[in-house]
This record gives C-alpha cells, structure tokens and sequence, in this order.
C-alpha cells in the first residue's frame, strides 16, 4: 500500500480487541424451531419484516422465516443477496440492491434515504425486524457495521408491539453510537455465526485513478469528507494521505477512512461519522470497540441540515450519466430501474450548504464496452440529483456552482468529456438553446 510504505510512518499496531465470549442469556434464546414458531405467530396475512441489508443480513433469519411462511412482505436496504426470490414474497426497497435486480416483482420506493424511516411511522409499518449483531458487552449488543435505517425500525416495532429478533454472530464487531440496543429490546436471539462480507480486490486502471487525483485537489486541511465505497474513493484516498485534521462524515466507510486514521490525516479530536462499513477483516477489527467510530442513523447521517454543518464538506459522489444541465442519474439502466436514490440527493444538498463545501459528481467520461458517452446533452433517464458544484472526470474538473446555463455546458464540454463526444455534445448543446453567441461561434470553428 503506498501509504504505508511510502508516504507515512510506519503505522502503530492496531489496539488490541478483546472479542468476550458471552451467553445471550439476557435476551431468550432459541432454537431454529423455537424461532420458526415465534415467526409463524407474527400477525397479519402479509407481514412486513425490515431486514438488515448491505453486507449484514442475517442469512440464518431469512431461511427460517422463508421456510415458515407462505406470504409475507420484506424491507431492505441494498440487499446484496440471500431474500427469497418467488411467489407469496414481496421485497420492497428504497435502494435496489443486487440481491434483488433479478426480482421483477420487486417494490422499489422512491425516497431520499433521510425520509426512508419516515415510511415506518406512516405508509409501511414494520411487524417484525430481523437484525445481525454482535454478542452481548454489558447489558447490550451492537448492530455492528449495519445502523442505517434499523435503528427507526426497531423503535417503530418495539413501540407497536412487533417483534424484534436478532442473529447473534461473533465475527459481527461491536461499534458504539446508534448501533447499540439494549438487550431487553431484543425478543428473541439465534446464535449463528457468519463470516462478514469484504470486496473483491481490483487493481485501479489509469482512468480512475487520474479521477482520483482530480477529486482531491478539492480537499484541502480541515475538510470534511464523504467517502463510499468503489474504485474513485479507493483512487482518491492516497492523494489525501500528506493532509492533517480531516473529519469524516460519510454514510459508508471502507478501508480508505482507514488508512487516512493510520497516515495521522484525521483529526484526532473529531469522531467517525458513519452509518454502516464495508471493508477488509482488518477494517472490521479496527472497528470493534472503537470509541474513535460512531455509527448514527440514517436520521443523522443523512441530515442534509447536520451534513451542512460540517465546514468544508465535501461530498463525492459518482453517476452513470449526466447531461448539460448538469442532471446526474445514478439510479437506472435504461428504463429500469437499477438502484435508487440512496443518500446521493441528501449529502448533495448538505455540502453545498457547507461553508466552503463541494458537492461533486465523479465519474468516467467514456463507456468503453458501448463506445458512447457519459455526458449526454439531456438524459432520458430518471433524475438522480441535480446541481452539483463540480464535475470531475480523468479529463479535469469543470467548478459549474454559479454559472449560467450556458456557462455550464460550455465548461463541461471543454473540461471534462471525452473529446470524442465534443461535436456530439456541441450540437446537442446548440438545439437545447444552451450556447450564446460566443458558444454558437466556437461551434462553427
């Protein structure tokens, strides 16, 4: 790793992290047969059970309830896999996951990650949550790498008289913030352990990485960042090794948050802000009992008032396409519908009322598989969000914040497409009326 070697000192050891062997005693356990039972009593003709999703599912949950009922509805967030697939089950999701983009009776919501806990309370009640969490530390257990939207559903189920169950798995990490729930707020437990996702090693290709360089020229000391997972935050995270005193508040943290805590580029005095983790063994070691990571709800994490907050936010995003009125879609191929909107329109707004913030769109200028463009001058896609302060691609940055209509499109054109979409681009700029007279100019040269 570069850091490691070469632009940092050697890092010190992680601290030690005692993984205690304790009995779920203080919440019931159960049997797979126990908990069959219990699941069967869950009330309603079609019962909707929230499930964890992302990497933390609890697969041992889901088989069994699978194979107790006939009907009933799910509620997951970016289901990576393990949902059952078939007649009398309906899968409903503000954010498609690839566990469910082979269902093609799947529900998906259209909802801005922040209001998704506003669903429980109204339109899409929970009757049970099925949860993954470490074992019990003092009275209680922890969520682990997976808070987002469980916490709300928890509290909506524990205030109706709904049933809370929990997979109880030693490889699950105990992280302190939101992710902790009393036991007692837990009805029935199933030890099962199982082994936590991590992504696939890829080397970075030169184009990413070049949109990696660019993305970090807008973060500078001090600034607040918003790094996900994929190959452009993996490119960005070793241009900001050399920084100091940044802070993190970002709604999914892998390795690259890290490596920034081990080269000394975090403020030491700032907590961790997250809402759930995806990374190496090692991030998931890093992260137990940490009191440097605080893992908040969706509610916090995605506040676009609390994201605002934070000085200097800068909040990177990517897209499949985007077009000339500076328009991203991140959500669909074709007409249907890929993933959704996640947190990219919260944090979009958030950092652009940060002081000083960015809220930048990164992605690659050219699909090389299609040999056609990113950048379009009008999507005929869904909307995933709109104005952006900066459009990075491996070609540059073009800062559109401020500029007019026109200004943008020119500065997208020129700065970051693909030249071999520019005349496409220009002309596809000229009937949008998008070019004054000094644009219709340089189109005719």
């Amino acid at each position: 790793m570069r850091c490691l070697v070469t632009r940092c000192p050697a890092p010190s050891p992680l601290p030690c992290q005692i993984r205690i062997a304790v009995s779920v005693s203080a919440m019931q356990s159960v049997s797979e047969q126990e908990l069959a039972s219990h699941l069967a009593a869950v009330g309603g003709d079609e019962p909707r059970f929230v499930i964890g999703g992302n990497f933390a599912t609890p697969s041992a949950l889901v088989q069994i309830l699978d194979a107790t009922l006939a009907q009933f509805h799910t509620f997951t967030l970016n289901a990576r896999g393990g949902l059952p697939v078939r007649d009398g089950v309906v899968n409903e999701t503000p954010f498609i996951g690839t566990g469910l983009r082979h269902d093609d009776g799947v529900e998906y919501i259209p909802t801005r990650l922040s209001l998704v806990p506003r669903l429980y309370a109204t339109v899409r009640p929970p009757d049970c949550v099925l949860v993954q969490t470490s074992p019990p530390r003092g009275g209680k257990v922890s969520l682990g790498i997976e808070v987002n939207i469980l916490s709300a559903a928890i509290e909506h189920v524990r205030r109706n008289g709904g049933k809370v169950v929990a997979q109880v798995n030693r490889f699950m990490p105990y992280t302190f913030g939101d992710a902790e729930i009393d036991c007692d707020d837990v009805d029935f437990a199933l030890e099962a352990d199982e082994e936590l996702a991590s992504p696939a090693q890829r080397p970075l290709d030169d184009v990413t990485a070049q949109i990696g360089e660019n993305v970090s020229r807008f973060i500078t000391d001090g600034s607040t960042i918003q790094l996900g997972i994929g190959q452009v935050p993996d490119a960005t995270a070793p241009h900001l090794y050399q920084l100091r005193n940044l802070g993190v508040w970002s709604e999914m943290i892998s390795d690259g948050v890290l490596n920034l805590e081990r080269c000394g580029a975090l403020d030491p005095d700032r907590v961790i802000q997250s809402s759930f983790l995806f990374g190496s063994p090692e991030l998931y070691e890093w992260a137990d009992g940490n009191p440097r990571l605080r893992m908040s709800r969706t509610e916090t994490i995605n506040d676009p008032g609390l994201i605002a907050r934070n000085e200097s936010m800068v909040s990177l995003n990517s897209a499949l396409q985007l077009d000339l009125f500076v328009q991203a879609n991140a959500s669909s191929l074709g007409h249907k519908m890929y993933s959704g909107f996640g947190g990219q329109p919260d944090f979009v707004v958030g950092a652009l009322h940060s002081r000083g913030g960015h809220a930048l769109i990164a992605l690659r200028s050219w699909h090389d598989r299609s040999a056609t463009s990113s950048i379009v001058p009008i999507l005929d896609q869904p909307i995933t969000s709109i104005q952006h302060s900066a459009v990075v691609t491996e070609h540059g940055a073009a800062e559109i914040f401020g500029a007019s209509e026109g200004d943008q499109a020119r500065l997208i054109i020129e700065r970051v497409a693909d030249p071999r979409a520019h005349e496409d681009l220009w002309r596809g700029a000229e009937a949008l009326g998008l070019l004054g007279r000094t644009a219709s100019r340089a189109l005719e040269h």
